[in-house]
């Protein structure tokens, strides 16, 4: 895997992955940005949100669950001093559909913390503390 990050002016940058998609990151004004981007510390919180729902909601599909929407919202603390790196993440996964299984949506919030996301395994060996739960919503 690859990514190129390219500074554009100020604290504003343009990063591109390797499978050739971009994306912009910005700093606040405070600290020479112009606040038109995500910084980059939400985009690694962004990131572990995408990877965590991936493995959700890819469970969830074979499992045959009828999933009509899934949303994770993450929130974070981070460290008073520098590095200012994430010290707890909460994720919460509201999962929305027809005839939904409580026991199938609690064993695929489990195993992707467990098994499957690489980005939260990773997190958690740096030593945050990364908790989940979830919320289920019948369509």
């Amino acid at each position: 895997m690859k990514a190129v990050v390219k500074w554009v002016d100020g604290v504003m940058f343009l990063g591109e992955s390797g499978s050739g998609h971009a994306v912009a990151m910005d700093g606040a004004p405070d600290q020479g940005g112009r606040n038109i981007a995500a910084r980059p510390m939400e985009m690694l919180l962004i990131g572990l949100g995408g990877c965590a729902s991936f493995d959700v909601l890819t469970m969830l599909k074979k499992g045959r669950q009828q999933v009509t929407d899934c949303r994770a919202e993450l929130e974070a603390e981070r460290a008073d001093t520098v590095p200012a790196v994430f010290s707890s993440i909460h994720i919460k996964f509201i999962v929305c559909g027809t005839e939904l299984k409580e026991t199938q949506v609690k064993r695929a919030v489990a195993l992707s913390a467990e098994k499957y996301c690489s980005a939260s395994i990773m997190l958690e060996a740096a030593g945050v503390a990364i908790t989940h739960s979830y919320e289920i919503q019948q369509a």
